[in-house]
């Protein structure tokens, strides 16, 4: 096996993963937080996507498909375009709470494409080359595709959690 198809397939995994957490899902699920300062599901597949755009992008020296695509604008949010949820506050997470499904499951799936498309090329020798000097020691390419699929593989953890509390709440008339 490839270092690329290594890659695809943890990306592939969360991908997976978000398409099972959104599936036949209503606006007031995705929104619903399990205690008021809680992540909904809407704010953590974004967040995780976003995070997933940027930090792919960058790594590889392109744009995100955010800004490309077009996405910033019909998600319309009250954020800075380059904002991908970290540090957010409660009203911030809050402000994700009427996204549509469909909207969240075709982001993430134009930044999965992508994503995939920029790894194909992966070699073992591109795993070592520097990334981002702001960090000591420097961050290489496979330190930070490694990181986005640590973070991405929590945050679709922690929105499957959000689902089936919510669902179980619902089912016992809570």
């Amino acid at each position: 096996m490839q270092v690329a198809d290594v890659l695809k397939d943890g990306f592939g995994r969360i991908h997976e993963g978000v398409e099972r957490v959104l599936g036949g899902l209503d606006q007031a699920t995705l929104g619903a937080r399990v205690d008021p300062d809680a992540n909904s599901i809407a704010w953590l597949v974004w967040h995780l996507t976003r995070v997933q755009d940027d930090h792919v992008a960058q790594a590889f020296g392109t744009d995100q498909v955010w800004l490309t695509e077009g996405w910033a604008e019909r998600f319309a949010l009250p954020f800075p375009v380059a904002d991908h949820g970290y540090g957010h506050t409660s009203e911030q997470v809050a402000a994700l709470s009427g996204v549509d499904g469909e909207l969240l499951a075709g982001y993430h799936e134009a930044t999965w494409r992508r994503t995939v498309e920029l790894l194909e090329t992966v070699t073992a020798e591109d795993l070592d080359r520097v990334v981002d000097t702001r960090w000591t020691p420097a961050v290489t390419l496979g330190v930070r595709l490694v990181s986005v699929l640590a973070d991405d593989l929590q945050h679709v953890g922690q929105a499957a959690f959000v689902r089936g509390s919510v669902e179980r709440q619902a089912r016992a008339g809570m």
